[in-house]
């Protein structure tokens, strides 16, 4: 498994070669960029002769010339080939240059091109790290899904005390290790996520809608993407880029998202259902735009039950996650969903919570099942996407269990 590892210009730079040979401990292929400050702090002979591999300095050679077809285009081929990103020691100014999505050199060029997981390993001094414009990158980075590996306390080289020195090399391995894990462990799955509000028309220019941005349901989809699933997304209208990778189905309404549901179900072994799907409908719809002229009544119609159709005719195995947005006595109602249901398993979403749920970038949910409930706090959406997907892997393996116990019964009958 190749992983890329990205030197820039700190003090801390040495302490990547230690990091390189770990990692082809763990039988990583490792290959090496580095930004031109990091070669200042360590030769690039050093890593290409721990690597076997020639290491990448910089987007032009010496006489800032391309030299070929193929260099001019590495950044993406070593972007599009590799499994992991990881930045370490990753800088104040490479944090920056990341945050703001700058390409100006082989590194942050690299880091735009990659669909691989970001992984930073920030090593700076103890008031650049705790400085607000460096806490407000680290922010903005982990809100797009950046895996940060925070920095250790004691004496930095500076000679001052503080947070700052790059974590110990076993504590990035662990959290590299993970983060590839992840990567994989859906490789088998066809994931069908619902996202977004759907729309129902009262008239030609109106309709009745709800506040879901979409921003969970399209993390879920980007989060189950890096980790090897096949993603179909169907979407009711959000201001959203779909992720790129995912079978994308946009849809407006709620019939038009059950018909899509119904048409993908067979393909799903994981159904995610955090679309905001509307309870009602007009009964008639005006076929022109309504003109204002005094009180109107709207009779309103229930739509069909998606999810209760999909327990229905879901195939063997595949597990169905709801969604509930509550405002009271939320624990109560959602487990009371749950139980009528039939699902596996309900993330639960307090709506009532200032600053996070609708059209926040952030959130904090339950993961409700049968026998237990998980607390996730407040964190970024695509991080939390993340931790959901964890939960969801849980309720796999005492299946898997199940499975393997049963093939071992039938070969020792046999």
């Amino acid at each position: 498994m190749k992983v890329t590892v990205g030197v820039t210009g700190g003090i801390a730079a040495y302490k990547a070669a230690e990091l390189v040979r770990a990692l082809q401990q763990q039988a990583l292929d490792v290959h090496v960029v580095m930004t031109a400050a990091a070669q200042q702090f360590v030769s690039p002979l050093t890593f290409a002769g721990l690597t076997g591999h020639r290491v990448i300095t910089g987007l032009w050679d010496s006489d800032g010339q391309v030299p070929n077809a193929n260099s001019a285009i590495e950044h993406i081929s070593e972007a599009q080939s590799t499994e992991a990103l990881i930045v370490a020691p990753a800088t104040a100014d490479i944090l920056a240059r990341l945050a703001h999505g700058m390409a100006d050199d082989f590194l942050t060029t690299m880091a735009l091109a990659t669909p691989a997981p970001l992984i930073l390993a920030p090593a700076m001094n103890v008031q650049m790290w705790e400085h607000p414009a460096t806490q407000a990158n680290l922010e903005t980075l982990r809100l797009r899904g950046a895996t940060i590996v925070s920095p250790d306390s004691g004496y930095l080289a500076c000679g001052m005390l503080g947070e700052g020195r790059l974590a110990k090399v076993e504590d990035l391995v662990r959290t590299i290790l993970d983060v590839l894990h992840r990567r994989h462990d859906m490789a088998s799955e066809t994931v069908l996520v619902t996202a977004g509000g759907t729309r129902e028309p009262v008239d030609p220019v109106r309709f009745i809608g709800n506040r879901s941005s979409g921003k969970m349901g399209y993390a879920l989809a980007e989060a189950a993407l890096y980790r090897g699933a096949h993603v179909i997304l169907v979407s009711a209208p959000t201001r959203l880029d779909p992720p790129t990778g995912c079978e994308f189905v946009p849809v407006t309404t709620a019939e038009e998202m059950r018909q899509a549901v119904l048409k993908h179900l067979p393909r799903a072994t994981l159904v995610m259902k955090a679309a905001a799907v509307a309870d009602y409908r007009p009964r008639l719809r005006a076929e022109q735009k309504i003109k204002r002229t005094g009180p109107i009544t709207i009779e309103l119609e229930p739509t069909e039950d998606i999810l209760a159709e999909i327990i229905k005719l879901r195939q063997p195995g595949t597990l169905v996650i709801g969604f509930a947005a509550e405002t009271e006595n939320p624990v109560e109602h959602a487990r009371g969903k749950l139980s009528r249901k039939g699902v596996d398993a309900i993330v639960l979403n307090d709506v009532t919570r200032p600053h996070i749920g609708f059209d926040s970038d952030r959130n904090a949910v339950t993961f409700l099942t049968a026998n237990a409930a998980q607390e996730l706090p407040e964190m970024p959406k695509r991080l939390l996407a993340d931790r959901i997907l964890d939960e969801v892997q849980q309720l796999r393996r005492p299946r898997q269990i199940v499975a393997e116990m049963n093939a071992v019964s039938i070969l020792a009958k046999r």
